[in-house]
Parts: C-alpha cells; sequence; structure tokens
C-alpha cells in the first residue's frame, strides 16, 4: 500500500484522486460560503488547523496547479458581482477563492497539518479498496425497449385472434385451389380424385340471396286439322 507521503511527492498521483473531494467532509465538516461552492483563504486555513501565511505560502509555491484545481482571485466588478450574488461582507480589493477540488489539493500539498495527513491517508485507502476490490465481468443486457414489448404484444393478440378469424373467413374452394397447385401435376389428379374433396367443396351461404326458378316456357298451340265443308 503507498504511503501518504507520496502524494505530496507525486502530481499524478493527486491528479488521478482529485475528484475524491467527499473525503474532505468525511475527515471534518468544511464550511463553505454562501454560495455553497467555494470558501475563501482564511477558510482554508481554519479547516486545515493552521495560519493564514501557510496557506498563502503553499499558494505561491504551487498556484499553476491549483488554478487547474479551480483556485482564483476576484477583483473590481467580478469581485463587486460575486459580494451581491453570494452575499458576503468583505472590504478587500481581491478575494481568493477556493472550490471544492482546489481545497483537496491543498491537503495534497500540505505537510504541517493533521488534519491534511488524515485526508491523504483516507485518499489513499479508498484508492487501495477501489483497486483491489473484485471486477464483475458479467454481461449485463440493456431492458428491452418499451415500444418493441409493446410491438410483440401486439404480434401476440392478433397471431391468436385476428389471423384464425380472417383464415376462417377463407372459401374452403380457394384452400382447395391453393392445395393442388402446390402439390404439383403428379399428386394433383389423386387430390381431385380423393374421397376428401368434398370437405373443400365450397358450402352455399344461409345469408345469400334467393333466387326463385323460372317458369316453363309456354306450350305452342296444336294446329287444328280440320276437313272442309
Amino acid at each position: 500500500m503507498i504511503n501518504e507521503s507520496a502524494l505530496l511527492e507525486s502530481k499524478s498521483l493527486r491528479n488521478s484522486v482529485l475528484d475524491r473531494t467527499d473525503v474532505l467532509d468525511r475527515v471534518k465538516a468544511l464550511s463553505l460560503l454562501p454560495d455553497g461552492m467555494h470558501v475563501t483563504t482564511a477558510m482554508v486555513a481554519a479547516y486545515f488547523e493552521v495560519g493564514i501565511k501557510a496557506i498563502e505560502s503553499l499558494v505561491l509555491d504551487h498556484r499553476q496547479e491549483l488554478e487547474a484545481s479551480g483556485y482564483r482571485v476576484l477583483s473590481g466588478a467580478e469581485l463587486t458581482s460575486f459580494k451581491e450574488v453570494s452575499g458576503i461582507q468583505s472590504h478587500s480589493r481581491a478575494l481568493a477563492l477556493y472550490p471544492r477540488r482546489a481545497v483537496l489539493n491543498v491537503a495534497m500539498l500540505l505537510r504541517d497539518s493533521e488534519v491534511a495527513r488524515q485526508a491523504r491517508v483516507y485518499l489513499l485507502d479508498m484508492e487501495y479498496l477501489a483497486r483491489t476490490q473484485p471486477v464483475d465481468n458479467s454481461v449485463h443486457t440493456a431492458p428491452e425497449p418499451l415500444d418493441d414489448r409493446i410491438d410483440q404484444r401486439i404480434a401476440h393478440i392478433l397471431g391468436k385472434t385476428v389471423v384464425p378469424m380472417f383464415n376462417a373467413l377463407i372459401p374452403k374452394g380457394l384452400k382447395w385451389q391453393r392445395l393442388v397447385a402446390a402439390s404439383g401435376p403428379r399428386h394433383a389428379r389423386r387430390l381431385r380424385s380423393s374421397k376428401d374433396l368434398s370437405q373443400f367443396t365450397a358450402v352455399p351461404s344461409a345469408t345469400s340471396a334467393y333466387c326463385p326458378p323460372s317458369p316453363p316456357a309456354p306450350t305452342p298451340p296444336t294446329p287444328h286439322t280440320g276437313t272442309g265443308s
């Protein structure tokens, strides 16, 4: 396991754990400005239980790294606007602000602070646990989209109800024609002479229109063949 002092020396190691800002509250509660995002130099010093000069000196030595973590100094109109939004009372002409990432960065650089040392130990413990936990290699399939499930359900209902109903409406004679056409010429003769032909014969519908029989043709009159007087 890596010793906590390694964070003091390795910038790449510090960058690898810079997102674990929850460590700060696990070690000690961090008070924030009214905007809920930043702290001042005095608040950073109070958190790590060191003097303000110690924080200012650290910023002077590692300013570029801290700026990459979000550290910045407000002045002029930007400072005035920030005071109005956050509601802080300050008469200084410049104000240094540290987001949580920058505070964690300070914890990995500050040597003479027990709070900072505890934060480094906690960081490396979490990193060690994350690396030693078994990896879940199982394949997790995404749930089937709702539209696909609906389409499958509709297809199932149609297959069970509507399709059989349409099949029942197809004339039996049409079924017979399809069967003969599919069987080929060799077997068509056998099918036509089969006793089962009657089951494919169309049955007149009870609702078909009634046609009365045609009347018989009139019989022509027989010619009279009488004798002359």
